[in-house]
């Protein structure tokens, strides 16, 4: 008896399902671990378009009407859902172009597939499909796009319409879907005249700018940042565009021989809001001979920042000696309020050479934690105490300690949980929850401990 031959389409798409796990809810936890599954079954997909377009289209249809159905049963906070759904319009859009589908058919259903997202998986769909849609695709695109923005523009809105029917709300979402195109194509002139015809905004000019750079037209696409970031001073501040823009702006001024302008540029954005990324930005203007010089002015001119972002600055660019002025001078309080990712790799940066102040910044990490009564962290906190004490030791300032112990006492006697841990750590012991399970064990039946473990 013969047996009939499996049907490959079948296979995938049995694979597609089993994927998708039907009817068990994807927590936030394995999210990432169950798209890692269903990107190892489209790749099987993807392997199709080389040898058989044809049959590659239809599972990934299946694929993305799956996906659709899963969307209820998965917590989808990361976004890694979402995006792989995105990758998957893109493998469809690239098996029908193998296919030699009707490029005008292509980017309809897709239009229809967009128009009809009630999870917004295809948001901004559009700057990913221009990327893949060939000559023909991204034309029959456009006109399609085209159309669809020249009939919005000419009919009133209606009120009481939901918004994805309002056809203001279709001329706005059709601009933004040209402008993909046209980014794509990097069409200056379209994108201009698109401008024109709806609102003018500091992401245009920014993507203006960026295709006249592609063009090697610094001068005109310097005068497009400057119209954008006139359009920034008259919004409100803090726009990323504008900070794209003033980004862009000194690294075409340096290209057209205007290093000291690029340079100003980038002092000002720096003394504004000091931080190390400001700091790398200015040094990239600064001719190489004069970095000390600079340095010196930044470091000088960062003082008076708050004091998170000055510990940074300080500890990154390796002024270890102010950075322990800075914390020598500044309160208790002021330190606790200072987040552990600051405080401790500022702490294991002094130890060695400050380590009265670096002590100062491991009593604050454990300080924060009790105060906030944050029992989940008590064992950091135990940890940042054991540091606090070594290093008093280490400076010979057990006075300073035996303080810091006495305020605990005082004020934390109540936590039980923490103050028996907090004892050990007093008497120079490994606190009892940092020794491993058979640690605790032998000293629960008696047997002694190596040298080394007290």
């Amino acid at each position: 008896m013969t047996m009939a031959p499996r049907n490959p389409t079948t296979q995938v798409e049995r694979r597609i399902e089993s994927a998708l796990a039907p009817g068990r809810f994807i927590s936030y936890k394995v999210n990432f671990e169950f798209v890692r599954e269903l990107e190892a079954a489209e790749k099987q997909i993807a392997r199709l378009v080389l040898t058989e377009p044809g049959r590659a289209a239809p599972l990934y249809e299946s694929f993305l009407a799956g996906c659709y159905a899963k969307a209820e049963e998965i917590d989808d906070s990361s976004g890694t859902f979402g995006q792989f759904i995105g990758k998957l319009f893109c493998g469809w859009i690239i098996a029908r172009q193998a296919a030699c589908a009707d490029p005008d058919d292509t980017v309809a259903r897709l239009l229809v597939w967009m128009d009809n997202d009630p999870y917004g998986f295809s948001y901004q769909l559009e700057t990913d499909a221009a990327k893949v849609l060939d000559k023909a695709g991204i034309a029959a695109f456009e006109k399609l796009i085209r159309a669809r923005f020249e009939s919005a523009g000419t009919a009133p809105s209606v009120p009481g319409r939901s918004p994805r029917r309002n056809l203001d709300y279709q001329c706005r979402r059709s601009s933004k879907m040209l402008r993909a195109v046209y980014v794509n194509q990097k069409d200056v002139e379209a994108y201009a005249t698109l401008c024109q015809a709806t609102e003018l905004t500091e992401r245009d000019c920014h993507a203006l700018a960026k295709m006249l750079v592609a063009r090697r037209k610094p001068e005109d696409a310097l005068s497009w940042v400057e119209r954008g970031l006139t359009l920034g001073r008259q919004g409100p501040s803090g726009s990323m565009g504008g900070e794209d823009l003033a980004r862009l702006k000194r690294e075409l001024l340096t290209k057209l021989g205007r290093g000291d302008e690029a340079t100003q540029g980038a002092w000002a954005e720096f003394y504004k809001h000091p931080s190390k990324c400001s700091y790398d930005n200015l040094m990239k203007h600064v001719p190489r001979a004069k970095h000390a010089t600079w340095h010196k002015k930044a470091i000088d001119g960062a003082m008076g920042t708050d004091l998170r972002s000055l510990m940074q600055l300080l500890l990154e660019t390796k002024e270890l000696g102010r950075l322990a002025e800075l914390v020598g001078r500044s309160k208790d309080c002021a330190l606790e309020g200072v987040s552990h990712h600051t405080t401790e790799p500022a702490a294991k940066k002094l130890q060695k050479t400050h380590p009265s102040i670096a002590a100062r910044l491991w009593r604050a990490q454990g300080m924060r934690i009790i105060n906030a009564k944050k029992s989940k962290y008590y064992n950091a906190a135990l940890e940042n105490f054991e540091q606090t004490r070594r290093c008093y030791e280490r400076a010979g300032l057990a006075d300073d300690w035996r303080c810091v112990v006495d305020e605990v006492r005082a004020d934390h006697r109540r936590k039980t949980g923490f103050m028996s841990g907090f004892e050990e750590v007093v008497a120079g012991l490994v606190p009892s929850k940092k020794r491993s399970f058979l640690e605790r064990a032998k000293m629960c039946w008696g047997m002694p401990q190596a040298e080394g473990k007290q």
